[in-house]
């Protein structure tokens, strides 16, 4: 390949690339060297192939691709995985991702894995890290993240590499490395960016439903009844994961080699017959159109991507030491190891101990309900806040008066007759001069934004929001000491995801009705 062939292929689909320039002038002298990262955290899902088919094009054109397998950062990742599940868990996700791509049927002599920790824990990494944080402005780390940007920009000079490849969703802490790397004496890197892809699911159900998530390793039957349940709205091409799907993953990986990429819908004869597509834009046309049905083509993407599964399940079937290390990496509820967890997690002593059993510091202690604002006012004292009547479902009948500062971010008409998530068990507060006696739950972004949580359509006023595994609290048991702050340790694990779902550490916020999400904003904190 020449150069710009090379530097074509490196770049096809991507949304965004910064140093371009510099990428052409290497690959005119040399192969690119670059890394992608990954947090050993669960268990890798079908997700994954949307990365690992722009590996495959780097891998063709190549490039030295570093995988680094992130193991510090997915202990870190609110502690949710002792380092004994953490290290078997590195282990399985190079396996896996090493047959990802062995089974697309690219070249791996050029691909090696990192285990972060091997240079992470090093002295001169964390005096790089010091005098980063030494360098660095309250604004620009607050703007990419605080901590994390600077060590994932740290990782591109420890694992000597020309690029790095990540989602569009890290453009700020590229921006972040780009800035602060010369600082330290070390040049720039190119930055490659992926599209952000919507999850087979569509927003309209949770990324955290066993239902919506397809497992590498879920067998044929498994995967074709999750894909029937898939979001895939007629004639919806903006907003649909399964169309996304075929067009990140499976028409790329059809054109590899130099072959024609081939996609094919198969229907009755009576419904159209068989329909060939070779390029990826005649498909979205013909069902923008409504000439492809979707029962049609989840069918169709279902039969496509157990084919793209099968090598991997085969290999897992065939060799006893792998599923005795996916047993390792993720335990069944009931064994010694994930005891263990369960154990730390809900600071309970382990059993046989005589330490008195103390009350868990979770969700299961917070009283959070689907609530309505009845109506909403201007603080008459500070033009930041509001003053708002909200119906949390208590069995007197009265509302409760509540103070939020919510003025700057959501114009007051839209908080009128408005569903929204309560905490109902916090001690009342004088807020400003008024007493407010509960709080109701907003997501805020990096970059400023701020969003009531949104409980799904048809839930009753006064329902609480549970969380599998963990349930919720006894209403009206426990009024919470704010000197214990257990609302606020709670609330360093409360988060918005990728698919706009709120979260306690990776568990939904539920009602009866579905998932509470919040509509406007993915990818943030929730207080």
């Amino acid at each position: 390949m020449t150069p710009e062939k090379k530097y074509e292929l490196i770049t096809r689909n991507l949304q965004e690339v910064l140093g371009e320039e510099e990428i052409l002038n290497i690959l005119k002298e040399r192969d690119l060297k670059l890394y992608w990262g990954t947090a050993p955290t669960g268990k890798p899902h079908i997700g994954y192939f949307v990365p690992m088919s722009k590996i495959a094009d780097f891998l063709s054109a190549g490039v030295e691709v570093t995988v680094l397998l992130a193991d510090i950062h997915a202990f870190l990742d609110n502690m949710k995985a002792p380092l004994e599940l953490v290290n078997h868990r590195t282990k399985y996700y190079e396996v896996l991702i090493n047959t990802v791509l062995e089974s697309i049927g690219v070249p791996i002599d050029k691909l090696k894995f990192v285990v972060g920790s091997t240079y992470q824990l090093t002295k001169e990494y964390n005096m790089d890290n010091y005098r980063l944080c030494a360098t660095v402005t309250e604004h620009d780390a607050k703007k990419a993240g605080l901590l994390y940007p600077g060590l994932q920009a740290l990782d591109e000079e420890y694992l000597k590499v020309d690029a790095q490849f990540g989602g569009v969703d890290q453009r700020k802490i590229f921006v972040f490395a780009e800035k602060y790397l010369p600082h330290l004496g070390y040049k720039n890197r190119a930055h490659l960016m992926n599209p952000m892809v919507p999850g087979l699911a569509g927003s309209k159900m949770s990324s955290s439903d066993p239902d919506s998530k397809i497992d590498l390793l879920d067998d044929e039957a498994t995967v074709t009844r999750k894909l029937k349940k898939a979001f895939c709205e007629e004639g919806n091409v903006t907003d649909n994961g399964v169309l996304s799907f075929i067009k990140s993953v499976l028409f790329p990986l059809g054109s590899l080699n130099g072959q024609t990429p081939k996609f094919v819908i198969n229907r009755p004869e009576k419904f159209g017959g068989e329909a060939i597509y070779t390029d990826y834009q005649s498909l979205e046309d013909d069902f923008r159109e409504k000439n492809v049905h979707p029962g049609d083509l989840k069918n169709s993407a279902s039969e496509a991507i157990n084919k793209l599964l099968d090598p991997i399940r085969k290999k897992w079937a065939s060799d006893p030491e792998l599923s005795k290390l996916t047993s390792r990496a993720y335990p069944d509820p009931g064994s010694k190891i994930t005891k263990k967890k369960e154990s730390k997690k809900h600071n309970q002593p382990p059993k046989g101990s005589n330490t008195p059993t103390e009350l868990p510091v979770d969700v299961s202690r917070i009283d959070v309900r689907v609530a309505k604002i009845i109506k909403a006012e201007n603080h008459p004292k500070n033009p930041k806040s509001y003053v708002s009547t909200v119906d949390v479902g208590d069995a007197s009948g009265n509302p409760r008066t509540v103070v939020s500062g919510l003025a700057s971010h959501i114009p007051l008409e839209q908080l009128q007759g408005r569903h929204v998530v309560a905490v109902c068990n916090l001690k009342p507060a004088r807020l400003q001069g008024i007493e407010s006696s509960a709080m109701l739950l907003a997501a805020s972004s990096s970059d400023g934004q701020l969003e009531l949580l949104d409980p799904p359509e048809g839930s009753e006023i006064g329902e609480q929001v549970i969380w599998k595994g963990y349930g919720c609290a006894k209403r009206d048991s426990e009024i919470l000491n704010p000197k214990q702050k257990v609302f606020d340790q709670v609330a360093e694990s409360l988060r918005v995801n990728e698919e706009g779902v709120a979260v306690f550490k990776d568990v939904p916020f539920e009602t009866s009705k579905g998932v509470v999400t919040v509509k406007t904003l993915k990818e943030g904190t929730i207080r």
